[in-house]
């Protein structure tokens, strides 16, 4: 029979009402004809206590346990939406990840998916059980322990679990009805996309858009799972919510497909650097070993042997930074004047896979910028996005003023 994942987030399942009504959706699914696995994130509200309690009993806790606490949000969960869909009589049955089993490596808090064997769930499918729900987010390391996926995991475990088990679609059911060319809190003409490509999808994702998590994202165009966003609080069919796919399907698309934003933006500069051969790994080594998360970098031409040094981070990464470059300088690893901090920045950048056949791109949203007496700080580009450092208080006019330049309100 044709199978269908389908992933319902927190807010979805916040209490008895919500799971019940998604389990309507899943009957529905299970009344086309479909088998379905169902994974479920924890009741909105559960994981954040469970982890309270967790750093409250013991602030240099062992991750393993850390693990057992918080993954047990996604088993309630689960236990409880199989047991709903009893009471409408659709055969289900809830899985935990050591029953599957979910195989991951033993990275605790951010375990990485190694092998989802399908034979236990297959064989329970040809008994005659129409549902599998899957508590999301956790797994089983070689060790035997459970294992969890860092935050935003029941998404990649929706789209693992498709790709494992060659599902026609995975629906990811959470409380917006699709990708908008970009928030509707900040303009009220972003649009619903019908569909977009994966690769926007991960570029917006990764740049601050909230909808889906970005190993999700990285997992579906791996194996070319198409993912469907749709809202858990509406009537839905087939053709609800955006479908995120390959290139292929998407017969014509506009230039820029949607404008993301990221708030909380930090920009640095190391002032006066010896410039030599090997400075930009003395200075970004040390980064990445602190777990600063570098992202646009801008080197000035040097002059007189000496050169600034511009990039990115986030604005909670900045003490990191800091401390990671100056331990640096006092080991003489690197010799810089000055270390200058602007925490009061913010990043937007412009998204589509049209730009890699449509020159003016660039030259449109600086037009555009510029109209608004926006000044540029720092810029950074690739085939399919260009990224733009500003100053915060003028980010939601810069979105607003992007959006409105290339015509995101009207469909292609």
């Amino acid at each position: 029979m044709p199978l269908l994942v389908m992933k319902f987030g927190g807010t979805s399942v916040a209490d008895l009402d919500r799971i019940k009504n998604a389990a309507e959706k899943v009957r529905r699914e299970v009344e086309r004809g479909y088998n379905v696995i169902v994974i479920v994130s924890a009741m909105s509200g559960k994981t954040n206590e469970l982890v309270g309690w967790v750093e409250k009993t013991s602030p240099l806790y062992d991750a393993r346990e850390y693990d057992a606490v918080v993954s047990s949000g996604e088993n309630v969960t689960a236990g409880l939406m199989a047991l709903t869909l009893q009471e409408m009589d659709v055969p289900a049955r809830s899985w935990q990840g050591w029953q599957v089993p979910i195989n991951t490596t033993s990275a605790h808090a951010a375990a990485r998916f190694v092998s989802i064997p399908s034979e236990n769930i297959d064989a329970k499918f040809n008994e005659g059980m129409k549902v599998a729900v899957i508590a999301g987010f956790q797994g089983l390391s070689p060790e035997g322990r459970i294992t969890t996926l860092g935050r935003g995991g029941s998404d990649t475990t929706a789209v693992a679990f498709a790709a494992a088990f060659g599902a026609e679609r995975c629906d990811i059911y959470t409380d917006v009805d699709g990708i908008y060319t970009t928030d509707p809190r900040i303009t009220e003409k972003a649009r619903k996309l019908d569909k977009i490509a994966f690769e926007e999808m991960l570029e917006l994702a990764s740049l601050g858009a909230k909808v889906l998590q970005t190993r999700s994202v990285e997992l579906a165009m791996r194996y070319n799972v198409r993912l469907r966003v749709l809202s858990s609080f509406e009537d839905t069919d087939e053709n609800s919510g955006t479908l995120v796919c390959s290139e292929e399907e998407i017969m014509e698309s506009k230039v820029v497909s949607g404008v993301a934003y990221s708030r909380d933006e930090a920009k640095m500069t190391l002032l006066s650097v010896a410039d030599r051969p090997g400075i930009a790994a003395a200075v970004f080594g040390p980064l990445a070993e602190a777990g600063v998360n570098v992202d646009m970098i801008v080197q000035n031409i040097s002059e007189e042997g000496r050169t600034d040094i511009t990039f990115s981070c986030p604005v909670n990464q900045v003490a990191r930074a800091e401390q990671a470059v100056k331990k640096a300088h006092d080991a003489g690893h690197i010799n810089f004047h000055e270390l200058v901090a602007d925490t009061d920045v913010a990043k937007v950048s412009v998204v589509g896979i049209g730009m890699r056949s449509h020159a003016g791109v660039a030259s449109a949203m600086f037009k555009a910028l510029s109209a608004e007496g926006i000044n540029i700080k720092v810029i950074s580009t690739s085939e399919i996005k260009i990224s733009v450092l500003i100053d915060r208080k003028y980010m939601e006019l810069a979105v607003q003023a992007l959006h409105d330049a290339f015509g995101l309100d009207k469909a292609a």
